[in-house]
């Protein structure tokens, strides 16, 4: 199963060199490709257990979190190279597409899905909804307090225009952080649906899905607008905003109770 996991990672990992065509750094994007890859290992060990199931739960993840998410962060800190968003946007859609395809095939094709008593627990359609609605207002505070600790004390110097942006969006502002924070949550409700573990082994996997995609697995590749300190100084920044994203979504998500009774359920099962 090691050996699986580690081709899941290496061979998953390819489709991301497809950015080093145009941007060179090979090495730098396969890396960022495997530690991709190495964020939905879970899924394929604890989640659906069809490659379309598997497409179905990364594909909107990649889109919304990594693609769309991060892109309009761009247009709004990083005006100065908007002129070819169009171009951006559709390559990177196409080139996560293919990483969905090729994650997906492969957990089918390495037989990577375990089996476990554990059935995918969630709330009622109004309790998500309110999951959702609420986990997006939880990233809003995330991102004032995190970000503005990060602003003041470390990248306040790379972006001298950052609080004119601000202050001519007003209001929209944090409507546009609402609007993240939503769609970052609604991009990881199939993985929280399909993943079949504990309450709080899933909030730390759907975190570090958050993290990884939406932030580390880009920022370990050098590129001509940051530099290394400002990529590590970021990397940490996406990490108490994502990650605490995605612990709150799942722990709001997922009722405590309907999780208790189901692992005590699979422990007595277990016992006879």
């Amino acid at each position: 199963m090691k050996l699986r996991v580690v081709l899941y990672c290496l061979l998953g990992g390819l489709p991301l060199s497809i950015a080093a065509l145009g941007a060179g750094h090979f090495a730098w994007w396969w890396l960022s490709g495997i530690l991709f890859a190495g964020s939905f290992v879970p899924i394929a060990l604890f989640g659906p257990r069809t490659a379309l199931g598997q497409f179905a739960a990364i594909a909107p993840e990649l889109m919304i979190v990594t693609v769309l998410c991060l892109w309009s962060e761009g247009l709004i800190f990083l005006p100065q190279n908007g002129q070819n968003v169009v171009r951006d946007l559709l390559s990177s859609i196409v080139m996560y597409l293919i990483l969905a395809v090729v994650l997906a095939v492969l957990a089918r094709l390495l037989k990577l899905a375990k089996p476990t008593d554990l059935p995918p627990t969630h709330r009622s359609f109004t309790g998500a909804a309110m999951a959702v609605l609420l986990s997006g207002f939880a990233y809003v505070l995330y991102y004032l307090v995190f970000g503005a600790i990060t602003y003041q004390f470390f990248t306040k110097g790379y972006y001298p225009e950052a609080e004119q942006a601000v202050a001519r969006l007003g209001l929209w502002f944090w409507g546009i952080q609402l609007a993240r924070g939503l769609l970052m949550t609604l991009a990881v409700v199939p993985v929280m649906l399909a993943l079949r573990m504990k309450r709080w082994h899933a909030a730390i996997v759907v975190g570090l899905l958050l993290w990884i995609t939406g932030g580390l697995g880009l920022l370990v590749v050098p590129n001509a607008i940051m530099g290394v300190g400002q990529r590590f100084i970021h990397t940490v920044e996406i990490f108490t905003q994502n990650f605490s994203l995605g612990v709150t979504a799942v722990l709001l998500f997922r009722p405590r109770s309907a999780q208790t009774a189901s692992s005590q359920t699979a422990t007595s099962v277990a016992a006879n």
